[in-house]
C-alpha cells in the first residue's frame, strides 16, 4: 500500500529549516498532477519558512542536470516529475536515469535532494499521491519536508550537535 509506514511529517518536523534555501524543480508533463506536487512543495517550505525558488525543465529526464546546476547554491533541492507507463521501455530508462542521476546528484554534492518523481502504472495513481483535493498523498510536501529535514540534520552535524 502506498504511504503505508511513511512518518508524519508536519509543520513542528521542520523546525530548524527557516531561512534555508530550496530549489524545487518540476518537471512540465502531466500538468495536473505537476500543479499539485509544486503546490504542496511550495506550501512545505512555507510551513518550514525556508527560501523556495521554482525552477521548470521540460521533462523528469532533466530533472538530474538541474540538481546539479543548483545544487551548489541551495541548501536543499526537490526534484518533482510523473512518469506514467507505457508499452514501451521508454519508462523504465526514464525512471531508471532519473533515480540514478537525482541520487548520484546528491551524493556527490552532499546536498540533500527530495525524491518527488511519481512512477505510476496509471494516471489515477499519479492523481492520488499528487496533494490535489481528494488525494491519499501529498508526495510534493512530503519530498520537499524531506530534503529540508535532511539538510538539518546535516547542518547541526557539521556544527556537531546531536
Amino acid at each position: 500500500m502506498a504511504g503505508h509506514g511513511a512518518p508524519t511529517t508536519g509543520a513542528a518536523e521542520l523546525v530548524g529549516a527557516a531561512g534555508l534555501r530550496v530549489a524545487i524543480i518540476a518537471a512540465e508533463w502531466h500538468q495536473q498532477v505537476m500543479e499539485g506536487l509544486v503546490a504542496g512543495a511550495q506550501r512545505a517550505a512555507a510551513d518550514a519558512r525556508a527560501e523556495a525558488t521554482l525552477v521548470r525543465v521540460p521533462g523528469t529526464f532533466e530533472l538530474p542536470v538541474a540538481a546539479a546546476r543548483l545544487a551548489a547554491s541551495y541548501d536543499a533541492v526537490v526534484a518533482l516529475g510523473v512518469v506514467i507507463r507505457g508499452g514501451t521501455p521508454h519508462f523504465d530508462y526514464v525512471c531508471q536515469g532519473a533515480t540514478a542521476g537525482l541520487t548520484d546528484v546528491s551524493v556527490r554534492t552532499g546536498i540533500p535532494v527530495g525524491f518527488g518523481v511519481l512512477t505510476c502504472d496509471t494516471e489515477e495513481q499519479a492523481v492520488d499521491r499528487a496533494g490535489l483535493e481528494g488525494s491519499a498523498e501529498d508526495k510534493g510536501y512530503e519530498a520537499t519536508a524531506a530534503a529540508l529535514q535532511t539538510a538539518v540534520v546535516l547542518g547541526s552535524a557539521a556544527r556537531g550537535v546531536a
